[in-house]
């Protein structure tokens, strides 16, 4: 008898599973997952996704996708990871309006291992809060006015050094080389070009390591990149350390006003730092990419597009003239000077549009949730990006053809043109970007026109779009009695 009701109660034990089994797999088919293909085991689409944008069409990976998959959503895995790949307008909004209640800001793990010290390559989303709200703050419009006559001196100077003397020069390299500079005054207050190249050196090593196969042995890209960002940190962290000492003395009134002072002055409601020294160091290497690349990238763009186009180079120049008149012979710009250009920035915005400093970032979904009829668990990544609207006629109608105008009046629809991104987690350093180009374009143009060395230089990506050559020119300087 006990054989009997044993055996019963293993035969019900059984349906009880099968029926919680059916149960889970009814549920787990009726989410309907976005439409597209995951590629190969473990690697997926990674290999498609690099190699795009190697050759300089990172757009193809996106518009390819969205012709077969659908013009709002398709899934794939890029760095080992499902992916669901936010399209258009709509999308943009979607994932712009809904940080930190469906999705946070996401970093592929070899990212954080190169640019983050190793305590910090595990950072709490508070950790990634207090950074953004420091920069955010640091980077208010009311403090970068402030800033302006610096950026101008700084070009002025470069252009005199570093341009002037030659016929021929590579706008890449001498762009980023002024933007890294910058960087180095304003957030650090770091003059001597000795010091800012003991910072730039190894922030070259760090830019190919992120673009590399992630292999971490000796010898490899990768593994050289590991160690120029721990170069780097301990470099922040003594001039950190220094920082303290100046504002712990008796005459700290005289002490830099940069980023470095602004967050260890930066105090909670107790009184305490609202950052430790690690967090700060990992903070301005944030900002040193983005000076490094980003920005000198869109400022090499932009005087491809007006050698491109005379007519456009010269309104701009027109315009810049203008300005530069009403000006004493050595005053510097100022925010007033800034709010004139509105013809350069509406090209230099139609120059990001067609070449986007940045290809797009991740989040990571922090809930199940549903978009556009498709189900993205919790766990996946997400990523947006600029390709899918920039060119896209449905928003930018002769979308391949370089028209400013484009930027006039109400200028784009809302949430298709994003070099930025959007909501919450725009860009902080937007602005920052904005007065970084018109500086230059200002001092560029009322100083030279040129010409390009090479008619139809190739562009590749890195963590930026990149000339292939490094965009080289032939200078014509102005007769300044024109």
């Amino acid at each position: 008898m006990d054989f009997f009701s044993n055996l019963l109660h293993l035969v019900l034990l059984c349906i009880s599973f099968s029926l919680i089994f059916l149960i889970y797999k009814q549920k787990s088919t009726r989410a309907k997952f976005p439409p597209g293909k995951k590629g190969w085991p473990v690697i997926g689409e990674t290999l498609e996704f690099v190699m795009a944008g190697k050759r300089g069409t990172p757009e193809m990976f996106i518009n390819d996708r969205m012709s077969k998959c659908s013009q709002e959503l398709f899934k794939t895995s890029l760095f080992c990871e499902n992916m669901a790949v936010f399209c258009g307008a709509s999308g943009n909004k979607f994932l712009f309006s809904n940080e930190n209640k469906y999705v946070i800001s996401w970093l592929p793990p070899f990212f954080l291992k190169v640019l983050l010290p190793e305590s910090l390559e595990n950072f709490s989303p508070e950790d990634s809060i207090k950074i953004r709200r420091a920069v955010v703050e640091f980077l208010m419009p009311e403090t970068l006015q402030y800033f302006i006559p610096i950026m101008d001196s700084m070009a002025k100077k470069h252009l005199e050094t570093d341009w002037s003397p030659y016929k021929q020069v590579k706008v890449l390299p001498l762009s980023m080389k002024y933007t890294f500079a910058l960087a180095c005054r304003l957030f650090m207050s770091i003059t001597d070009p000795n010091h800012v190249t003991t910072f730039a050196d190894p922030f070259a090593l760090i830019v190919d390591g992120l673009t590399s196969v992630p292999i971490n042995i000796p010898g490899t890209i990768f593994n050289r990149a590991i160690k120029a960002g721990k170069v780097i940190h301990q470099e922040l962290l003594e001039v950190i350390q220094q920082r303290k000492k100046d504002l712990l003395s008796e005459n700290n009134a005289t002490v830099a006003r940069d980023f470095i002072t602004h967050t260890l002055l930066a105090l909670d409601e107790n009184g305490r730092s609202v950052m430790n020294d690690l967090l700060i160091s990992s903070n301005i290497v944030g900002l040193l990419l983005a000076g490094h690349d980003t920005t000198s990238s869109a400022i090499t763009f932009v005087l491809k597009y007006l050698a491109d186009f005379p007519h456009v180079y010269n309104e701009v120049l027109k315009e810049q003239m203008e300005i530069a008149r009403s000006k004493g012979p050595n005053a510097l710009l100022n925010w007033d000077d800034i709010k004139k250009m509105k013809y350069s920035w509406n090209v230099a915005r139609e120059a990001m549009r067609l070449i986007p400093p940045s290809s797009g970032t991740f989040r990571e979904a922090i809930t199940d949730f549903t978009y556009a009829g498709f189900t993205i668990p919790k766990g996946w990544k997400a990523y947006w990006t600029p390709h899918s609207t920039h060119k896209n006629p449905k928003y930018f109608p002769n979308p391949e053809k370089f028209d400013p105008s484009r930027f006039e009046s109400n200028g784009p629809a809302p949430y298709t043109f994003v070099p930025f991104g959007g909501g919450p987690r725009i860009c902080p350093g937007r602005e920052y970007a904005r007065l970084e180009i018109l500086v230059f374009m200002h001092n560029v143009v009322t100083r030279f026109k040129w010409e390009k060395a090479i008619s139809d230089e190739k562009i590749t990506c890195k963590l930026s779009p990149i000339p292939v050559d490094g965009f080289p020119i032939y200078l014509k300087p102005h007769n300044h009695k024109d």
